[in-house]
């Protein structure tokens, strides 16, 4: 049985983040999405982000991006109809020349690499840049002895990166 209930648009918006940690927060936030402009959030590999827009018909100085406190902001203003565009009478319009404002929340350790447009398509990319002294490491289990006096001694331990980040077990 199909449901014409889709929680998707409660995802779009973050990046990096684990889709149910901002479920109930997204359900009930009251900017809903217009859909416009239509974009794409794209996941290459372990740590590169791309978040696509198509804008067409927006120049590069008709579009703004701003990072501020995690929260990735995309916005899009024409600039207001000269003498000569009230003139015209469309017979059908249909493309929009209206503003926008999207925004992103971005994980921790999220940072935006760059931006182009190419083609009525704004590109942003993102990379996943996680602090050395924040990525998991493998203990290594050293083995005690003892030298006759009662106390133990453990023999040097050392740590090294894990190849895999470990992966949080569910709870059941």
């Amino acid at each position: 049985m199909s449901s014409a209930f889709s929680l998707e648009p409660l995802f779009r918006h973050s990046i990096g983040f684990d889709r149910f940690n901002d479920l109930f927060e997204r359900a009930f936030d009251g900017n809903a999405s217009t859909g416009f402009p239509p974009y794409n959030v794209e996941k290459h590999g372990d740590n590169d982000y791309r978040i696509v827009l198509a804008v067409a018909g927006f120049s590069e100085q008709d579009l703004d991006i701003q990072l501020e406190g995690g929260v990735l902001t995309v916005s899009g203003a024409k600039p207001q109809a000269s003498q000569d565009d009230t003139k015209v009478r469309y017979m059908h319009q249909g493309i929009a020349q209206r503003s926008f404002k999207l925004t992103y929340r971005l994980e921790d350790h999220i940072e935006v690499q760059g931006a182009h447009l190419e083609n009525g398509l704004l590109t942003i990319d993102l990379r996943r840049e996680i602090p050395e002294a924040e990525k998991p490491r493998r203990i290594a289990i050293g083995s005690s002895e003892s030298d006759g006096s009662g106390v133990r001694r453990l023999e040097e331990a050392t740590t090294e990166p894990l190849e895999e980040p470990l992966r949080e077990r569910a709870s059941v």
